[in-house]
């Protein structure tokens, strides 16, 4: 027999969707968490968790009917390749989060706050799910976003331009997703609502984040685990740590600068080009 009978057929290159993936995902948060805004505490509970779970549901869809071998397997290695996670850069991001929160508060004493930030809170900043239940919201709402975000949105973005253009385009739309969640009571956005320089600050300090959290996933060779490690570190110590809306305001700007030494100093990561147009094939060259 002709031993070529056995090579697996080359696939097309994939064709990313953003446009499409955006408007699913958001059209799929928001029908369940605009009205979770009017009803009873128990019912909006349940419609903010399915409205969180619709990007990660979204992204899987997309990665299931796609008709790529390629990207199917992208997702599965991303998701179990524990080999893939480099730790000593994941603990290296969460250091500098930590660093970065010392110095906002370090900095926020010249604006008048109190070290007594330096403390953690009782409770969670949202209310109604109790300690226990806040603390699993935060757990599932980092691991189920970023099976979303990285599992199709960053690369579908990535695909068509460089990370540096993709992280500013990525933290821009996450950083919009969150708007319904400022008009349901007891949700961290919600109390934001008192001062709208707080309200800015919270969608414009996304931005930034969206770098590093995108340094995050590039340096441990697009490790959904790693941006799920990194992204429950950042929620917790954001909740649990009693800094005031103003020392948060003064960490949007720490968080910036930090984003722009790391955009610096990975000039080759965020604007190579290579892999637009063939991010699949840059990857598992090897397939045919």
């Amino acid at each position: 027999m002709n031993g070529n009978q056995t090579t697996t057929r080359e696939e097309k290159p994939y064709k990313y969707r953003p446009v499409l993936f955006f408007a699913l995902a958001y059209l799929f948060t928001w029908i369940f968490w605009i009205p979770a805004g009017f009803l009873s505490p128990n019912i909006g509970a349940v419609l903010m968790l399915l409205g969180l779970l619709a990007p990660a549901v979204v992204s899987t869809v997309f990665v299931l009917v796609s008709g790529s071998e390629l990207l199917k397997k992208d997702l599965k290695i991303k998701l179990i390749g524990l080999y893939k996670v480099r730790w000593k850069n994941v603990i290296i991001a969460i250091v500098q989060f930590a660093l970065i929160i010392v110095c906002s508060i370090l900095l926020s004493l010249l604006f008048g706050q109190q070290l007594d930030q330096f403390a953690f809170t009782e409770d969670f900043s949202f209310t109604g799910v109790g300690v226990a239940g806040a603390l699993i919201t935060v757990t599932l709402a980092s691991i189920i976003e970023e099976v979303g975000w990285k599992g199709y949105c960053e690369d579908s973005i990535g695909a068509y331009m460089n990370w540096f253009w993709e992280s500013l385009i990525f933290g821009t739309l996450w950083s919009l997703w969150h708007i319904p969640l400022l008009f349901i009571q007891g949700t961290y956005q919600a109390g934001l609502m008192v001062n709208p320089l707080y309200v800015v600050n919270f969608f414009v300090s996304g931005i930034p984040l969206g770098f590093i959290i995108t340094w995050v996933y590039l340096v441990s060779d697009r490790s959904i685990l790693a941006c799920m490690i990194y992204h429950l570190f950042v929620n917790f110590m954001q909740e649990k740590i009693a800094m005031t809306p103003e020392t948060k305001c003064v960490e949007t700007i720490v968080v910036t600068i930090v984003a722009i030494f790391i955009v610096i100093t990975n000039k080759d990561m965020f604007f190579e080009t290579k892999h637009v147009g063939r991010l699949l094939e840059t990857r598992y060259n090897d397939v045919c």
